[in-house]
């Protein structure tokens, strides 16, 4: 193996990092809000991706120019998710929040398998097409777009939760939810918001994502098992080292493939997972 094939599964591995960290960062935000998993995580980006591509194919709009529309309608999707069923069971034993979130991510990939089939779409001829040669390496201008998007969109968001009122908010009713309620915080409304944002990180993400990738009922199910990773790595319920999370995710996926062999590189960051969860648990850098 060169140096230059080494160099460019290394780049590669940054950029989908930031896709995964962005995804993962949702998924950090429900958890560390309310400690819920949502199993369904993987469904909303696919249902993200599907947004982006049908507002193609009707309405001839490019996944970038329909990005605000394909995250908002995410966001509305989890506000909804969450007063429709996330706050009759947050008191209810951890195996009925399980259940009640697997249960919405098998209903979503269903819905989706009868209303639009299991083939694989594409969208063709997007606004950001062909590579790039940079000190020998060629990078896709999808890839890079979506990943720099992504991590400015994950910039956003840690500036929201660190330096804005209702982002502290966040955070003062993820560490202690009677508290922040005697303080005066609606909490309740604070929960509905996390699930929003969470749901509209993935849209965002999936907006990006069918830039350059098949969109298909289960396409969310690898991308959602690589979150759970990335936010395992980081922390549980810690947003801003999801980053650092996904970017080892990336990096491990590719670098296993090209290192060991293609069909090993997701059981070599699945191996990093059991790693990092038998030496410490609360992730690398803990709780936020």
């Amino acid at each position: 193996m060169t140096l230059e094939v080494l160099l460019q599964a290394t780049v590669s591995g940054l950029l989908m990092g930031f896709v995964y960290a962005l995804i993962a960062a949702g998924l950090s935000l429900i958890f560390g809000l309310m400690e819920i998993v949502n199993f369904a995580h993987g469904e909303f980006l696919m249902l993200a991706m599907y947004t982006a591509f049908w507002t193609w194919a009707l309405w001839h709009l490019d996944p970038i120019l329909s990005l605000p529309l394909t995250a908002a309608i995410l966001f509305v999707l989890g506000v909804l998710t969450y007063l429709g069923i996330i706050r009759w069971i947050l008191q209810a034993p951890m195996l009925v929040q399980i259940f009640a979130t697997f249960g919405l991510a098998v209903f979503l990939r269903s819905l989706a398998q009868f209303l639009w089939g299991v083939d694989f779409r594409l969208i063709q001829n997007p606004l950001v097409t062909g590579r790039i040669s940079l000190a020998g390496l060629f990078i896709g201008l999808p890839q890079v777009t979506a990943s720099l998007a992504c991590l400015a969109a994950f910039g956003f968001l840690y500036w929201f939760i660190t330096r804005t009122e209702t982002g502290l908010a966040l955070q003062a009713t993820a560490q202690d939810r009677q508290a922040a309620s005697l303080m005066g915080i609606d909490t309740e409304r604070m929960f509905a918001l996390g699930w929003g944002i969470g749901t509209g990180c993935v849209g965002v993400a999936g907006a990006l994502l069918a830039i350059f990738f098949y969109i298909f009922p289960d396409v969310g199910g690898t991308f959602a098992l690589l979150a759970y990773v990335a936010v395992a790595l980081g922390g549980f319920g810690n947003v801003p080292a999801t980053l650092a999370g996904g970017v080892v995710v990336g990096l491990a996926e590719v670098l296993g493939g090209i290192l060991i062999a293609p069909a090993f590189k997701y059981a070599v960051v699945f191996l990093l997972y059991l790693v990092a969860v038998l030496w410490r648990p609360q992730g690398l850098f803990g709780r936020f």
